[in-house]
């Protein structure tokens, strides 16, 4: 597996050119930029931190003018969101009311046996909910690809080809953040899975968080809201182990002891890191190789921050 360099935020503390670095510094850089959606070309403050040239697939607009050609996958893309909206309402609902019994028994004093049971067994609700969440997810989508041949479409075979060249002339991809959902409905239409599994590849913020086995959405106090992380879809698995939380000292309440911790406990399978500016993980097929600048969430409600050397703290 070609190495994987993930950070946090870039707007403020970039370290695109240490991460081309610790890739091998590489010639050719394929950029997607598409979750930016309409600001997608602005990318002249990105290039400057490559010495090489670099290439924008340019896939949010490679998507609004073949759904503009295409009326028909237009349609069909637009009924396979209704559903999955649908769904996501009622995987909301039942979220809802098993987090609020979760956090109350956390809330709760006292540690005897009978309270951590309770406690347990409340977080076990919350993985079946998540898991029953995502099966249903992904039943859709076999349903809709078993329903509609989206890969027949003569328009999307070319932009399909284009881009397998393209990608065929470039030494590693860099992948931006901005609209987790549309980056990944971009990165799945247009099959570049393959790609990113075969080339060293930089991504930060949502471009982090869609490469991971699932893409989790939080904000602990949104503009409007409950402010219940959700396990928002599938991922597309290219690093398993941890699960990235851009802007976290934004969006968490990091010094929350029973919101930490639930978080931490709810995706136990994974390591819950924070990545803020100044954040970067190094991951190779051996695993996790360095970290620097970023904090894990512990399930005792703690946070702690990576040590001076490599790794997670354990």
């Amino acid at each position: 597996m070609p190495p994987i360099v993930l950070l946090g935020p870039q707007r403020l503390r970039p370290m695109l050119r240490e991460a081309a670095e610790a890739i091998g510094g590489p010639a050719r850089i394929a950029a997607i930029t598409g979750g930016w959606e309409e600001r997608e070309l602005e990318d002249d403050e990105l290039t400057q931190h490559f010495d090489g040239p670099v290439v924008n697939l340019r896939l949010h607009h490679r998507l609004e003018t073949m759904l503009a050609d295409d009326p028909e996958l237009m349609r069909h893309l637009h009924r396979r969101q209704d559903r999955l909206q649908r769904r996501r309402d009622l995987y909301h609902i039942r979220l809802a009311h098993a987090l609020d019994a979760a956090r109350e028994l956390l809330r709760l004093p006292g540690t005897h046996r009978d309270l951590e049971a309770a406690r347990e067994d409340a977080i076990r609700t919350v993985h079946a909910i998540d898991d029953h969440h995502v099966e249903r997810v992904q039943d859709l989508d076999r349903a809709f690809k078993e329903d509609f041949d989206v890969g027949a479409r003569p328009a999307l075979a070319y932009h399909r080809q284009e881009l397998a060249e393209m990608l065929g002339a470039c030494d590693a991809i860099a992948i931006a953040g901005g609209h987790v959902g549309r980056l990944l409905e971009q990165l799945r239409l247009f099959d570049l899975g393959a790609a990113l599994g075969a080339r060293p590849v930089i991504a930060w913020s949502a471009g982090a968080m869609a490469l991971g086995r699932r893409v989790v959405l939080f904000h602990d106090a949104p503009p409007q809201g409950p402010g219940d992380a959700e396990v928002h879809d599938v991922g597309l698995a290219r690093y398993d182990g941890f699960l990235p939380l851009p802007h976290a000292r934004h969006r968490l309440r990091l010094d929350d002891p029973v919101r930490v911790g639930l978080f931490a406990r709810r995706f136990a399978e994974v390591r819950c890191v924070a990545m803020d500016e100044g954040a970067r993980l190094l991951v190779t097929e051996d695993g996790l190789q360095h970290a620097t600048g970023c904090r894990w969430l512990q399930p005792d409600g703690t946070v702690v921050d990576t040590p001076a050397t490599s790794g997670a703290p354990a």
